[in-house]
């Protein structure tokens, strides 16, 4: 390609995130400001895997890369997006696309950022992570280079095997009030959210010290939130690691969110780069041969899976069936719900604002959706996969199910100063899936290194209910009592 064939294709792209911009906006959507680069595939599966630009070096996200460039290298998979929730919001096209390919991708993103803007469940994250990212890191760094980069990276190991257990519910109780009950007060530094947690945490020492006789239950109330607990009340960490804990959670609750509406994020951009693009062909931003290009994206992108559940495609087509079943009503939704006919367009934009995925799936996921879609659930048998169930009802109940907690084991501290000696005793609040054993037991090894003391577990196994143990030497395994 000469060089005047480039700066005309950079034009091209650039009238076309224009185009696509205002038929967004036509269309009644309410994006975030957009930022928009051009980038090599390193970087945009760098940035893939650390999930925000800037975030602190970790092995994991080294491992998250190597995996997703070599699947891009051996031309298994491809990342089309990567857009940042902040205000302004940021966009990474990728430089081996081609024009039409970046403008899909950019009327994608303008669903994402409309959703990032308008949708209940983000309204309390922060938009600005990147500087606070990019914080995190520097802090992180300085840590390594006091204590060492093996020790820090042997704690932060630790933290990480627990990240997803936060309570996001509690980051909404405190934005209303701090521990006093008055409305809390801005920071003046990025360190005051530490010292916080220091003095917290020496309170805590002396009200236990204080107490005469039998201690009272510790928590009052189970503890979801490991991290937080973690943070304010383990017994014997430094400042530097109960800060670690702090940039983790930090850093968790920021993405808690997305990870409540993965199907509805996915398919309200879906919906919307699908109308945006058919604008922009109507309108001749594109040519007819791009048109049929972007069809066969348009259907790559949203195909079914024979063994997952695609969430483009899912998201897409509940929100086709609202927006239908709303424009035109039945005669009895209209006399018994009081539904008036093409309020279609008026809905989705209420479902975009109020729901996540579990309310989304579970008001919104029909008996005939559940039948046009082929859903059911499968187990295995021996050596094969079998349909065990396809009942509307249990499939969508099974879906919201592995939904709950973002598919991961609902655990709680169920007391703090277990046998009034501060070991740890967590509960996991059993729902017909167990544990994996054996990595629970090394994960109880992780929350050692936090808590440092003995820390147990009791969940269910075979129908029994077991508690595993870790005292900081071994591992073991009893049975409780019914």
């Amino acid at each position: 390609m000469t060089i005047y064939d480039a700066q005309s294709e950079m034009e091209r792209l650039r009238d076309g995130i224009d185009a696509a911009w205002e038929e967004a906006r036509k269309f009644g959507l309410d994006p975030f400001p957009t930022h928009f680069e051009l980038v090599p595939a390193a970087i945009m599966y760098e940035f893939a895997s650390y999930s925000l630009p800037g975030r602190f070096s970790h092995w994991t996200h080294g491992k998250a890369y190597h995996r997703q460039k070599m699947q891009y290298d051996l031309g298994l998979s491809k990342i089309y997006e990567m857009v940042v929730n902040t205000n302004p919001s940021y966009a990474f096209l990728m430089e081996m696309n081609n024009m039409l390919q970046n403008t899909f991708v950019a009327a994608h993103v303008f669903g994402h950022t409309d959703f990032f803007k308008n949708n209940a469940y983000f309204q309390h994250t922060s938009r600005r992570m990147i500087d606070k990212v990019s914080i995190h890191a520097e802090r992180i760094a300085k840590y390594e280079f006091d204590h060492g980069k093996a020790e820090v990276e042997r704690f932060l190991d630790s933290v990480l095997s627990i990240q997803e257990h936060v309570d996001y519910n509690l980051l909404l109780r405190e934005n209303e009030n701090d521990a006093t009950g008055k409305k809390a007060g801005p920071l003046s530094s990025e360190y005051d959210d530490l010292w916080g947690l220091e003095e917290k945490a020496k309170k805590v020492e002396e009200e236990r010290d204080a107490r005469p006789g039998k201690p009272p239950k510790f928590p009052e109330k189970p503890e979801k939130d490991l991290l937080l607990f973690f943070q304010r009340y383990a017994p014997h960490l430094q400042p530097w690691q109960r800060d670690l804990l702090e940039i983790v959670h930090t850093e968790m609750l920021y993405f808690v969110p997305q990870m409540q509406t993965k199907v509805m994020n996915e398919g309200w951009a879906s919906i919307w780069h699908s109308r945006i693009m058919r604008q922009l062909g109507d309108k001749d931003v594109i040519t007819d041969s791009e048109t049929v290009e972007f069809a066969q994206l348009h259907s790559s992108v949203l195909t079914p899976s024979r063994t997952s559940l695609n969430p483009y495609y899912l998201g897409f087509k509940i929100f086709e069936d609202i927006e239908r079943r709303w424009d035109s009503p039945s005669t009895e939704e209209q006399e018994r719900l009081g539904r008036k006919p093409g309020m279609g367009r008026q809905k989705i934009f209420e479902v975009r604002e109020i729901d996540n995925d579990v309310s989304f799936l579970r008001n919104y996921l029909t008996e005939d959706l559940v039948k046009d879609l082929d859903l059911y659930v499968y187990k295995k048998e021996g050596d094969d996969w079998v349909i065990a169930e396809k009942n509307w009802q249990k499939v969508r109940d099974t879906i919201v199910a592995n939904m709950t907690n973002f598919g991961y084991p609902y655990l709680v501290v169920e007391n703090g100063d277990y046998r009034g000696n501060r070991e740890l005793y967590l509960k996991h609040l059993f729902e017909g899936q167990e544990l994996d054993l054996g990595y629970a037991e090394k994960t109880l090894q992780h929350v050692y290194t936090i808590w440092g003391r003995p820390v147990h577990l009791e969940t269910m196994f075979d129908g029994k209910r077991i508690l595993l143990t870790y005292d900081g030497e071994r591992n073991s395994k009893s049975t409780l009592e019914k």
